[in-house]
């Protein structure tokens, strides 16, 4: 049980997929204000469910049959199939957020196949995936929520012209990498 509550703080904060291994850094610089609690729980969710089913798939399907090199052709489609219905299901649980638009960022997000890889690849045990998972899509969530903050931020401050838009973006998500690595020694080994 430690060890499980470890990975999901661990994925979390310590090796974060957007900061850490630059997984997912595309719905991060195209959200916008409003929607940054939607595509946080959407993404985490997806995360989540695309974890979970990716592991058991690999290891129920793909191993027996001999077929693990086959992976990334049945994580890929298993993420893209989930995202609509996980977004009708989530519009009707959450009528006040507004689940419009987000297909598209959770199509092109990168860290939902790449949870669904490094699951099978550090292959520790359900409990671990499933924490693996949700630590990641609460890591994607957490970030996503501090840098649209920073953003909105800058937006009032007097920043010169060369830096206005993308590079201040950018800018910004280095620094909150750089604040990340305080993390780097809160769990040791």
């Amino acid at each position: 049980m430690t060890e499980t509550l470890l990975t999901l703080v661990s994925a979390a904060l310590i090796n974060n997929l957007v900061l850490h291994s630059p997984l997912g850094v595309d719905p991060l610089l195209g959200s916008e204000r409003q929607q940054v609690h939607a595509l946080g729980i959407a993404t985490t969710c997806l995360m989540l469910i695309a974890g979970i089913l990716g592991y058991a798939l690999y290891h129920w399907l793909l191993v027996p049959l001999d077929m693990a090199s086959l992976r990334l052709f049945v994580f890929l489609p298993l993420s893209v199939l989930l995202i609509t219905p996980l977004l009708k299901l989530l519009g009707r649980m959450l009528p006040t957020l507004s689940f419009d638009g987000l297909w598209l960022l959770l199509l092109g997000n990168a860290g939902v196949l790449g949870v669904a890889l490094i699951n099978v690849e550090d292959d520790h045990g359900f409990f671990h995936a499933t924490a693996m998972s949700l630590g990641a899509g609460l890591g994607f969530w957490l970030v996503l929520s501090l840098f649209q903050d920073l953003r909105q931020r800058t937006l009032n401050n007097d920043i010169p012209l060369p830096f206005r838009g993308l590079p201040i973006d950018l800018i910004s998500a280095g620094l909150i990498a750089v604040a990340f690595l305080g993390f780097s020694g809160l769990i040791k080994t």
